[in-house]
């Protein structure tokens, strides 16, 4: 899973995204909260989407999700996008809880 965190929890973050960029690093998560619903559109490779609650359970998860689409995670409170293939490598699933950590 990743090893660092980039965050989007001001309105300008959340709206730019991952957009203008043509990779995320597999040990990156990008979090976005307040958030239930993300759009790939102009985006530049596919990315794995993790919709988590506020207690960090896992509600539901996207994998390799390509440009021009909308997910959707009703009662979520934030979306951890990841590149393509990571969760599926973490092994992650729906009903898992995230923990934040710091070194």
């Amino acid at each position: 899973m990743a090893t660092s965190l980039e965050a989007a929890f001001d309105s300008a973050t959340r709206n730019r995204g991952l957009l203008g960029r043509d990779a995320l690093d597999e040990q990156v998560g990008f979090v976005i909260a307040p958030c239930s619903a993300v759009h790939t559109f102009g985006m530049r490779f596919p990315i794995d989407l993790i919709f988590a609650a506020r207690d960090g359970r896992v509600l539901k998860i996207r994998h390799a999700v390509p440009a021009f689409r909308i997910a959707v995670g009703f009662g979520a409170f934030a979306v951890i996008e990841m590149a393509a293939g990571t969760v599926t490598r973490s092994g992650l699933q729906e009903g898992d809880r995230l923990v934040v950590t710091g070194r």
